[in-house]
């Protein structure tokens, strides 16, 4: 029996993790029958050898669940494209309109995706309806090509901020042909009406005719031959 080293005593198991004590008692037991009844000793630094081999045990776990996993290399390559794309969003916001013609002009075609998304951007600061809607046109191309997943989910962004967009140019449009149709109307009214006047002043503005003139009373007329 190993009194003095007793590891299922109350005190020292819970001082150790749950699963130290079974691995403890295990090497204890392995020491005990190599040997036959060990001395006190020899079970003491037995169960030292094991106590520390747990404690370092557990450490390089602890010390393996610290460190990050590391991201895979599509998010990071997908994570620099959307900030290179973000970078290039704010220059163009800041762009007046004729550098955001040239812009445009620069990047033609846009075969890539990569350019086809930087036109759309250019394209949405031009603040015109058909503009605005080849901005989505492309949006669309970028989304249906697979080649380019690691810019779909900023696609995705612009696309529904485009639709918000494209639906307030389309009311903004809707209220300005409204307010061109009344103030034709107003014209053609006012056109009316001062033709009306003209008509007026023509008329009081002619002399009154002079009344024709009585025969005298009394005078004789001529005899007829």
């Amino acid at each position: 029996m190993f009194p003095s080293s007793n590891f299922s005593s109350p005190v020292l198991a819970a001082r150790l993790p749950g699963w130290l004590p079974a691995l403890v008692a295990s090497a204890l037991l392995a020491a005990c029958g190599s040997g036959g009844r060990a001395p006190e000793r020899g079970a003491d630094t037995a169960a030292v050898q094991a106590t520390r081999a747990a404690a370092s045990a557990a450490e390089t776990a602890r010390a393996g669940a610290s460190q990050p996993t590391p991201l895979p290399e599509a998010v990071v390559f997908a994570s620099g494209m959307t900030l290179r794309m973000l970078a290039y969003a704010e220059r163009v916001r800041v762009m007046p309109p004729t550098e955001l013609t040239q812009e445009a002009g620069r990047l033609g075609d846009a075969a890539s995706p990569e350019a086809q998304l930087q036109l759309s951007l250019v394209l949405s600061q031009l603040r015109q309806l058909p503009e605005l809607i080849r901005a989505q046109e492309l949006l669309a191309r970028v989304l249906g090509n697979a080649d380019a997943q690691a810019l779909h989910p900023l696609a995705r962004l612009l696309a529904s901020r485009y639709s918000e967009q494209r639906r307030l140019e389309e009311q903004l449009e809707k209220q300005n042909q409204q307010l061109r149709d009344v103030q034709r109307r107003l014209d053609q009214t006012n056109e009316r009406l001062e033709a009306l006047k003209a008509i007026e002043r023509s008329l009081t503005s002619r002399p009154p005719a002079a009344p024709a003139s009585a025969p005298a009373a009394g005078r004789p007329r001529p005899a007829a031959p």
